[in-house]
């Protein structure tokens, strides 16, 4: 057998083994066959060192052809979600933002009777409805219209003394008229007393008594003054100017309205609450008999975290969820957006201040009162005072934001058929 000189491996053809030895002929091509095996192995392994990041193309391929791990992508998907929310959170709550610390607010309005005395009627009964007008109850009348009697009388007396003022001031200036005549009268017959005297005609006496007659009907003519002027002071003012027929009649006006005051009304739409009286109760003027709830001026109150309200402008459009209306949004709009609340820990004058005591990683987020005035008539009738309500206030014309938003108040208003 002889060597290859190019291979370095025998060459089982340079020797001609004999045709007839099958067992020869085996021995060859197994020699033959080796010899390829290792010349592939180290053209391979040239190739490896020469190659290194080709090296594994076959686990690729197998790798490749794996089913993927549902763990992994199930956690990629939750991980999307995660943070899809956050940045969603983050930013609706500048844009669009929602809360649930929200009460439904009307005016509460003390029901009083405005005269004493005793309950005849009650109208009304707890948790009614009642319309503008509508009687809600009433006190005895009786006293009250004696009280308007008595009046109509005094008011009838004063005109009678006015009329007798009057008469009293007609006369008193006809006695004055009439001191005056008299008093001219005298004079004139005076002078021709005292003329007469001159000439030694009637004697100094009758001069004197002539002089004693003028000075007496001047004394009348000032005694008829002071008796006008006494007169005049005695009656006052004339017609309805007089003080003595406005008191009357201010007086009658009072008996006359506290009679009107026997029946109490209804302010406005509404409804009664916290009845307290029974027929035969002893109302006392002043005190509060019942409560009545308005309903034509209802609004929320939403208490947002102080970070929510940057964006928040009186009139952004608001989506209104009320707890009693699951699967229904209302309509309304920001009516104002408080700006200072109390937080003061300072005590009373003489007293020390009071010391928060919280602690924790993060501290309590301060809330501020937005007022939400409803739009949407359809929400009548809906106004529990006190009722729970969740708001989302649109702050701009933010799509994609307000959007989303508007699904989340929604999906929010059908969660609310079942808590």
């Amino acid at each position: 057998m002889t060597q290859d000189t190019k291979t370095g491996v025998d060459n089982p053809q340079a020797a001609k083994p004999n045709a007839a030895n099958p067992e020869a002929v085996r021995q060859a091509a197994a020699t033959l066959a080796a010899a390829r095996q290792e010349i592939a192995r180290q053209a391979a392994a040239k190739q490896a060192a020469a190659k290194p990041e080709a090296a594994k193309p076959a686990p690729v391929a197998a790798s490749a052809k794996e089913p993927a791990d549902p763990v992994r992508r199930i956690s990629r998907y939750v991980l999307f979600l995660v943070v899809f929310l956050f940045s969603w959170y983050v930013f609706a709550d500048r844009l669009a933002p929602w809360t649930d610390q929200a009460r439904v607010q009307t005016y509460i309005v003390p029901i009083v009777s405005q005269v004493s005395g005793r309950v005849i009627e009650v109208n009304v009964k707890q948790d009614e409805a009642v319309s503008p007008g509508d009687v809600l109850f009433k006190i005895d009348p009786v006293d009250y219209q004696l009280a308007v009697e008595n009046a109509e009388s005094a008011l009838e007396l004063a005109g009678q003394e006015i009329g007798a003022g009057t008469a009293s001031v007609t006369s008193a200036q006809a006695g004055v008229v009439l001191a005056e005549t008299q008093l001219d009268y005298v004079k004139a017959q005076s002078a021709r007393v005292f003329e007469l005297e001159e000439q030694l005609l009637f004697s100094r006496s009758e001069g004197d008594k002539a002089r004693a007659a003028v000075q007496a009907s001047q004394a009348a003519l000032v005694n008829a003054h002071a008796g006008l002027d006494k007169a005049k002071q005695a009656l006052g003012k004339a017609g309805k100017e007089n003080p003595r027929f406005r008191s009357a009649l201010a007086a009658l006006k009072k008996s006359q309205l506290d009679l009107s005051r026997t029946t109490t009304l209804a302010p406005s739409l509404g409804g009664i609450t916290n009845l307290q009286i029974e027929v035969g109760h002893y109302a006392n003027a002043g005190s509060a008999l019942m409560t009545f709830i308005e309903a034509d001026n209802a609004w929320i109150r939403a208490d947002f975290r102080e970070n929510n309200i940057g964006n928040i402008k009186v009139g952004d459009p608001v989506d209104i969820l009320l707890d009693v209306a699951p699967g229904r949004i209302f309509k309304g709009r920001v009516s104002s957006v408080g700006f200072a609340v109390d937080s003061s820990a300072n005590g009373e004058v003489g007293e020390l201040a009071t010391v928060s005591g919280r602690s924790g990683w993060l501290r309590d987020a301060q809330r501020f009162p937005v007022i939400i005035r409803f739009e949407d008539e359809s929400a009548k009738g809906l106004h529990r005072v006190g009722g729970q309500v969740d708001v989302l206030v649109y702050t701009g014309d933010n799509r994609f934001i307000n959007t989303l938003g508007g699904w989340w108040i929604r999906a929010l208003s059908w969660l609310s058929y079942f808590y």
